[in-house]
């Protein structure tokens, strides 16, 4: 079987505090080989090396992965404060133009997590630096202690458009997903759609208006996973099956 290739962007770290890497989580990788059915490749959220064309170019499918560093708030227009946490800026370079120019050229796309903020901020939306901080919302950040199950365990409901494209992925306007972020949209982009809430009103599920192809995003980790779970299997499926029709 000839699998699509799809990109999955790297974010960067420091070993040992001074040797820099590129780094893409295991769980998203096994997502998009077992789910997906596709050959996942990493290329670096470096702008001198990767050009947005040459991505879109190589590239049947993208997944924007989560990450620690969080969106400098210059791309939307706000300065920096100690609640937007660290950043990475390389990243913000690289992926912000290719949300954008994959919709454009009809390249399947997915976001997650910082992706699904990447999506937004794309086009023009803003982000909350601390969502627990706003009145009448939950703490959405991961459990600071316990093990790596307790802390990807599922946490709250969210409730999709009925009718909606999520909907018809999931089968259901009710899912329950986990929760690792702090940050969360604040005004809402020229063309995200956001098709589900959490119960404290956090947008968790958007998609692209009129974009021919995939382009969907969500705030919780649908790769944890992925395989066994009935939430995040039939968004790598269906993310699968757009993939492979672009081959």
């Amino acid at each position: 079987m000839k699998r699509p290739i799809v990109g999955v962007i790297s974010n960067s770290y420091l070993v040992d505090d001074s040797y820099p890497v590129q780094l893409a989580g295991t769980s998203n990788l096994e997502a998009l080989y077992n789910v997906s059915k596709a050959l996942p490749v990493i290329f670096p959220g470096i702008p001198e090396i990767c050009d947005t064309n040459e991505i879109c170019e190589n590239f049947d499918g993208i997944l924007l992965t989560g990450a620690r560093p969080n969106i400098h708030p210059k791309e939307y227009g706000e300065k920096p404060t100690l609640e937007h946490g660290d950043f990475d800026i390389d990243r913000d370079t690289v992926a912000l133009p290719l949300v954008r120019a994959c919709v454009e050229k009809g390249i399947p796309i997915l976001g997650i997590c910082r992706g699904f903020q990447e999506f937004n901020v794309a086009y023009g939306g803003s982000l909350y630096p601390e969502i627990r901080d706003l009145p009448g919302r939950i703490n959405h950040r991961m459990p600071p202690e316990g093990t790596i199950e307790e802390k990807f365990a599922m946490r709250h409901e969210v409730d999709l458009l009925q009718g909606g494209h999520f909907e018809k992925i999931f089968g259901t306007k009710k899912i329950i997903t986990n929760s690792l972020h702090g940050q969360g949209i604040k005004e809402a982009g020229e063309r995200v759609i956001i098709e589900g809430y959490a119960s404290d009103g956090t947008p968790e599920a958007i998609r692209i208006k009129n974009a021919s192809n995939f382009a969907y995003a969500v705030q919780w980790h649908p790769e944890w996973n992925a395989l066994n779970d009935p939430i995040s299997r039939p968004l790598f499926e269906a993310f699968g099956r757009a993939i492979h029709l672009t081959i």
